[in-house]
């Protein structure tokens, strides 16, 4: 019996399937649908596509392992190669907060020895070139069966398309984007060649290929602390470009590599041999990857592709109020009390935050700290950090009780937040003696410890509870409309803990994903309620949990000529109306210094903080000048797109620029200079109209320069200070 093949999608991406009788089904390529061959007409090619194509699902089992010398890569699984295809359903499926309809389409096979049933699941919404996808494995064997990896996405012939004379080496660009703490989004573009994986010839000689890889791996509950879960291929000649995401809160994994003179990207989240992932799938039990998205753009390269991921984003999370309102969020810890609020410190930063233009005003780290202010505890923090679990608040600190500090903020105009950091529990904390051991993550019997914490495991009822008996209180009781959920401790691979786990990966897997229920529940309960998703800055920047929350804070960076290079960048993973940069304004700043922490916030969410009750009245109008500014346009943010007229930005460039485009074709667009660039900058905007007419939005200190070039379609732009900011706006149609 002869290969038949299944095409299957829509305008914007389409996919090629093989089906072969006498072996798996596999994914030939992804794509627009002109670049797809055509089984009819290029059978040939077809048929060659397949032969070196990874099946549509690559699974490892305890037992069975791997075909040939695989290396640490994550293919040639012994099982994958047995399983057949038993039929296929394309439907519409749920669409989401937005209802659109979404295309789907279901691979079903067997593997007939062990009764395994796999499902590979594929998902389309209209009008994006995004490709969501996740497998579902389930035994209806009759023995247990033991996965050790299972592949949520699996794509070969990566280089199809390049030149005959072009080696994939050279050919193709691979990007990465680091993510330390304090420093965020830091992407790199190199060949693959450059970051170690050539064409070593031994296909000639009948092997696979190099047997290497580009792998990049997240282990732990940080999703993002030194990786950002994303990556893009890129066609270095032509910009055509396949950008990734795993949307995962916990460990995943990403690997690139070569095989039969061609390349393969598979993307998974946990497994045996980087996280202690194990499943023991008994009769009947199933198992569920955790999703990814692939964007696939045929020209544009990674600002493209990020771009599709962003209307991804948009059409993928949880609806919600803020994300329409996008206010000013005051939070007093930034460079302000820095974990040590009370009553006496707080009621001045209320009247200043109110004065500036906030609309929230969130109580962070310490409200509940019963230790005199300084105490220092485990690791240099304060003395509250191996304590906290309770949620109360402390009668030193507040002797009237937190609740006229509440009133205050409402009698101002403000809505009322609070910090918490809901998934640890202090080794000190009463929690830890009045929960059970199964409530907590442990290893060989033992709780587990982390920089003076234990680490709740919300697949225990006794955890939940106690969480949502937290935040109902608070609520209740407080009238809080804003929660900061804050997590400072990475737990390791995870818990074996008498749960349900078959390993520690697998435990922190249903950890994360209890935390993902746990969000909706309480959202459910509270549909007006804010969330804030913070993890030590930027440690848990992924879709997973940005789905849900609403607005995210990317950053802990304190020095405000450090922050441009982040907030620059972080439209690449987060949305611009939900990416939370610090603003925190101080009395020593001159204007030009409140210019780059002002305009650093202002494509994106603001976190007004620092000591705006310091301010002098010059400096306090500079402030509210600028969210007013904020105010007059943040609207437009939940339908703009980034770009980078410059390039995505280097950590110590000295001119930075973003831009977000709107749909009206208005361009917003923030300039950096920093310490050491020339004052004058030419930045591209082929896209503008002849007739755009810029203006400056926002400034202070020296008087900006700009000009616009109607031939040549390019902004110049003189900042006469070093270390000094714009904010400027390019209005006129004809931007697409």
């Amino acid at each position: 019996m002869s290969l038949t093949f299944l095409r299957w999608g829509s305008d914007e991406l389409s996919l090629l399937i093989s089906l072969d009788p006498a072996g798996p089904p596999r994914l030939l390529a992804v794509g627009e649908v002109s670049g797809l061959p055509d089984p009819e007409r290029e059978a040939e090619t077809c048929a060659r596509l397949a032969r070196r194509a990874l099946p549509l699902v690559e699974i490892q089992t305890a037992g069975g392992g791997r075909l040939g010398t695989s290396g640490k890569r994550h293919v040639d699984g012994a099982l994958s190669r047995t399983l057949r295809c038993v039929g296929h359903e394309e439907g519409m499926g749920d669409g989401g907060a937005r209802g659109e309809p979404v295309r789907t389409l279901r691979v079903r096979m067997a593997d007939e020895a062990t009764g395994l049933r796999v499902t590979a699941v594929y998902r389309l919404r209209p009008g994006l070139p995004v490709l969501h996808a996740e497998a579902l494995v389930r035994n209806a064997g009759d023995a247990p069966v033991t996965l050790e990896y299972v592949s949520s996405f699996a794509l070969s012939n990566l280089a199809r398309q390049l030149p005959a004379d072009e080696r994939w080496e050279d050919g193709l660009s691979l990007w990465l984007a680091a993510n330390p703490w304090s420093g965020e989004f830091r992407w790199s573009r190199a060949t693959l060649a450059d970051r170690g994986l050539y064409d070593v010839g031994m296909v000639a000689f009948g092997q696979t290929g190099s047997k290497n890889r580009v792998a990049v791996t997240s282990t732990g509950s940080w999703s993002s602390s030194e990786h950002l879960p994303m990556g893009c291929l890129e066609e270095t000649a032509t910009g055509r470009a396949l950008c990734w995401q795993i949307e995962h809160n916990g460990s995943w994994h990403a690997e690139l590599g070569d095989r039969y003179d061609d390349l393969y990207l598979t993307l998974s989240g946990p497994s045996d041999r980087e996280h202690q992932w194990r499943r023991r799938l008994a009769l009947g039990d199933s198992f569920r990857t955790v999703p990814a998205a692939l964007a696939v753009v045929p020209e544009g390269g990674l600002e493209a592709a990020v771009g599709a991921l962003t209307a991804h984003r948009r059409a993928t999370r949880r609806s919600h109020p803020d994300l329409d309102q996008l206010p000013v969020v005051f939070n007093d810890f930034m460079n302000s009390l820095m974990g040590e609020p009370s009553t006496k410190a707080l009621l001045p930063l209320i009247d200043a935050a109110a004065t500036a233009g906030a609309e929230v005003f969130c109580i962070d780290a310490g409200w509940f700290d019963d230790e005199p202010p300084g105490t220092v505890g485990p690791g240099g923090v304060p003395g509250w950090w191996d304590a906290v679990g309770e949620w109360q608040e402390s009668p030193t600190r507040f002797p009237d009780g937190i609740g006229e500090v509440i009133g205050r903020i409402r009698e101002a105009g403000m809505v009322p937040g609070l910090w918490l950091e809901p998934e640890v529990v202090g080794v000190r904390a009463t929690a830890a003696t009045e929960l059970p051991d199964e409530a907590f993550f442990r290893r060989d019997g033992i709780r587990l410890v982390e920089w003076g914490r234990h680490q709740l495991d919300l697949r225990h009822p006794a955890a939940r509870t106690h969480l949502d008996r937290v935040v109902d209180r608070l609520v209740r009781d407080y009238g809080v409309g804003y929660l900061k959920l804050d997590y400072n401790i990475d737990i390791g691979a995870g818990t074996d803990g008498p749960t349900g786990s078959d390993s520690p990966g697998d435990g922190l897997l249903g950890h994360n994903r209890a935390y993902l229920d746990w969000l909706d529940g309480v959202l459910d309960r509270h549909p007006g309620l804010v969330l804030e998703s913070c993890a030590a800055g930027g440690s848990r920047t992924d879709h997973a949990t940005l789905s849900r929350l609403p607005i995210h804070s990317v950053t802990d960076q304190q020095d405000f000529r450090l922050i441009p290079a982040i907030a620059a960048a972080a439209p690449t993973a987060v949305t611009p109306e939900q990416g939370a940069i610090w603003v925190y304004p101080q009395a020593e700043h001159t204007d030009a210094d409140l210019g780059m922490v002002l305009v650093s916030a202002m494509l994106g969410r603001i976190h007004l903080s620092g000591r705006p009750d310091q301010l002098t009245d010059h400096q306090m109008t500079l402030v509210r000048e600028a969210l007013t500014t904020y105010k007059s346009y943040r609207h437009l943010l939940p339908d703009t797109r980034p770009h980078w007229p410059l390039g995505l930005p280097g950590w110590r460039d000295g001119w930075l620029a973003l831009a977000l485009v709107a749909r009206n074709g208005t361009i917003l667009l923030s300039l950096w200079r920093r310490g050491g660039a020339p004052s004058t900058v030419t930045v591209p905007l082929p896209g503008a109209a002849a007739n755009a007419r810029p203006y400056v939005l926002f400034e202070a200190g020296a008087h900006a320069g700009v000009e616009w070039d109607e031939g040549g379609r390019v902004l110049r732009v003189d900042l006469p200070v070093e270390e000094s900011a714009v904010l400027i706006a390019v209005e006129g149609a004809g931007h697409g």
